[in-house]
């Protein structure tokens, strides 16, 4: 792979890890609530999920996916139900009070959100990535054009997924550090409800959004 086009591509993989979007949102989401160091879980998950789009992308199935309206459908209506559950059950989640005493958490004063496990929070990142149609679209439009045809496919693909997922780590963690750099201003329980519905709903808002992605979206 010649070096202009491995520039060219961390430049546009950049602009796309920082653009927001549902894995911008569960990063801070989850930076937020449970700091940087469990948020990586989370991010570990949806690099998963971005590797899964990337191998699907190469594999030419992401082509016959957009090719079959079908197809594509089912994937993006899983994908945006995905999110519109996974925001509703932050809306709701709950929230627990931090040591301190009875008198603590009647007041109020200190709370945080219940963690979940280290396997929930990989598969929640996995799943938010893997069912987004527009990592598909985004990896079939988009990735050819820095495959050289007449060099190997597996090493270029190789190259790809390191750059992509390590721009994407970064990012990610760079979007959980700064909300978790907020913390100290989400102590009470009424201000991690807030918290948890402002997220909530932000992630139902990129799951509705999903059921209006195009198959030509591919192609603007």
């Amino acid at each position: 792979m010649a070096f202009s086009t491995w520039i060219t591509f961390v430049i546009a993989a950049s602009i796309i890890a920082v653009s927001p979007g549902s894995g911008a949102v569960l990063s801070m989401s989850h930076g937020l609530s449970y700091g940087v160091r469990k948020a990586s879980g989370t991010i570990l998950g949806l690099q998963a999920g971005l590797l899964l789009v990337l191998a699907i992308a190469g594999a030419g199935v992401g082509s016959l996916l957009l090719a079959s309206e079908l197809a594509f459908n089912v994937v993006k209506t899983v994908g945006a139900l995905y999110l519109i559950w996974l925001g509703f059950s932050q809306w709701r989640a709950k929230v627990q009070a931090a040591p301190g005493g009875a008198d603590a958490a009647a007041d109020g004063a200190q709370a945080k959100a219940v963690l979940p496990s280290l396997q929930k929070r990989v598969l929640t990142g996995f799943l938010t990535n893997a069912t987004n149609p527009k990592g598909i679209i985004f990896m079939v439009a988009v990735l050819p054009q820095f495959i050289a045809q007449d060099h190997p496919l597996v090493p270029q693909l190789l190259i790809l997924a390191a750059t992509m997922c390590t721009i994407d780590l970064v990012v990610m963690h760079s979007y959980a550090f700064l909300a978790s750099s907020m913390q100290r201003f989400f102590r009470d329980a009424k201000s991690v409800k807030r918290q948890n519905r402002v997220f909530g709903g932000l992630l139902m808002a990129v799951g509705a959004a999903l059921f209006f992605v195009k198959r030509g979206g591919a192609h603007a």
